[in-house]
């Protein structure tokens, strides 16, 4: 087990106060993003200590792990960290009810919370802080009361947009008065530099945090990222009928050159795992999928498959079964070709902003 106070290399004694550090308490403006599978109390803990905000993934694990596993961070850390929640949950008020309760910094959205459990939140003391891709869903949660947002330009990985975070990131930040977080393309101390740059409080980091040795990632799936260049790293509705970037596989290209009936045998074979992994019943899974079918051109196949899509990334992320799952990849895997710790990562991002920073031209 990690120690709760593992120092920091010394070189990350170099800090850059920003909103967001002041914000949430961290050493570093950098934020490990929640990943499901993949964002678990390790990867956490390990971020905590190196001095950037560790998010835990939240969506897969039923309460009693959810307690379970901020707990273990609790025990691996006493540095600031937060969960990530999804919004839409059923039970997402039973979820913010264990953070509360467990004295979570951070509660971290995948979609824009409610009015209501913003406030909840807040006046638990919880920072709020969800995830958006567009200008006018930042507007929305800063209207009312997030404390920040982590903005996912295109480049990242799973369900994305297709606006560049270049371009999305200035936007937001022109747009909202809270400290505005980038995230999409980020893995070194040139893009925490150019982030801030831009007006951003900070960078958030998904694939590079996920490319580290305190990942649980099977290491013949981290192989698989190492291996990619840009052009393996894809953007396909074939899942879930929702734009997902993820690594191009044989998996895949079978989903995208299926016919509607294979499409549909995959899915059923696919929804039935993910039936007894969460407990729901067939009735349950086709009011979730009428629901998540309502205003969307997704054909049935869709439908089931958006509604396991856990069942497609646990199969990599887990299992290390990529033949039977997906690989969710920001477009800067092509660029990633090692595994450092996350102490190594942070001091590394922090050496090369102050080394960009020193080299920046003087005015006259």
């Amino acid at each position: 087990m990690t120690p709760p106070s593992e120092p920091a290399p010394a070189s990350a004694a170099f800090t850059i106060p920003t909103p967001l550090t002041r914000l949430t308490g961290v050493r570093h403006p950098i934020v490990q993003t929640g990943m499901g599978w993949v964002a678990g109390p390790r990867l956490v803990s390990a971020a905590a200590n190196a001095g950037a905000l560790g998010i835990l993934a939240s969506a897969t694990m039923t309460l009693d792990q959810l307690r379970s596993a901020v707990r273990e961070v609790k025990a691996r850390t006493d540095q600031p960290f937060g969960v990530n929640l999804r919004a839409d949950a059923g039970d997402a008020r039973e979820r913010v009810k264990v953070i509360v309760e467990e004295g979570v910094k951070v509660a971290s959205f995948a979609l824009a919370p409610s009015r209501e459990l913003i406030a909840e939140l807040k006046d638990a003391g919880a920072v709020v802080i969800p995830s958006i891709g567009a200008r006018r869903h930042a507007e929305k949660v800063a209207a009312w009361g997030a404390d920040a947002v982590i903005v996912q330009g295109g480049e990242g990985g799973g369900h994305t947009g297709e606006v560049a975070t270049s371009v999305l990131l200035p936007q937001v930040v022109d747009a909202v008065d809270i400290p505005v977080v980038g995230a999409g393309g980020f893995r070194d101390g040139r893009g925490l530099v150019a982030a801030l740059a831009y007006g951003a409080a900070g960078v958030a980091m998904g694939t590079r945090f996920l490319l580290t040795s305190d990942s649980t990632v099977p290491d013949a799936v981290k192989a698989k990222y190492l291996a990619a260049s840009v052009k393996d790293v894809t953007v396909t509705t074939a899942v879930d009928g929702l734009p997902h970037r993820m690594l191009r596989s044989e998996l895949v290209d079978s989903l995208e050159n299926a016919g509607r009936t294979r499409a549909l045998l995959h899915a059923v074979r696919r929804a039935t795992g993910f039936k007894k992994l969460s407990g729901l019943s067939w009735p349950q899974m086709m009011r979730d999928g009428l629901a998540m079918k309502h205003g969307k051109d997704l054909t049935w196949s869709q439908v089931l498959l958006a509604a396991n899509t856990p069942m497609l990334l646990k199969a990599s992320m887990v299992e290390g079964r990529t033949d039977l799952g997906v690989m969710a990849s920001g477009q800067v895997a092509g660029l990633i070709e090692d595994l450092p710790s996350c102490a190594e990562l942070v001091d590394r991002v922090m050496t090369e902003a102050r080394k960009t920073l020193e080299s920046l031209p003087t005015p006259p």
